[in-house]
């Protein structure tokens, strides 16, 4: 996307959310809490929390057209559901009012590991 970006200072566990300065802030709140809630209705089938909280949601660009840039990982590269997640996650969004287009992009780099996941995930997963 090429967007001028602002971005909010990302926590270990929850991406940056980018979006294009020029579009008024109550929209951009709007779709902020949007997408992150639409992202956290999709869930790793093999594990019992959303891939927000997991942290496997890497960056999210929104630009001045609303349309939306998703980079994310897996638990594993060789998830089962590879294929089909970043599928998941586009439908999800893409259904976020306001949204033009998703595009979301498989990246590997850095790793996910599980510093990345949310206390809400931790919880979920016993894992204190």
């Amino acid at each position: 996307m090429n967007d001028t970006s602002v971005s909010d200072t990302p926590s270990p566990n929850h991406p940056a959310i980018g979006v294009n300065p020029s579009l008024p802030p109550e929209e951009i709140d709007r779709l902020t809490d949007d997408i992150v809630a639409a992202l956290k209705t999709v869930y790793d089938p093999e594990i019992p929390s959303d891939i927000y909280e997991l942290g496997l949601i890497y960056k999210v660009d929104i630009d001045d057209n609303r349309n939306v840039a998703i980079d994310m990982t897996l638990t594993a590269p060789g998830c089962p559901v590879a294929g089909e997640m970043p599928g998941w996650v586009e439908a999800a969004v893409q259904a976020v009012p306001g949204i033009q287009s998703v595009v979301v992009k498989m990246v590997f780099d850095p790793p996910w590991d599980q510093s990345r996941m949310s206390d809400e995930a931790r919880f979920a997963l016993d894992m204190w």
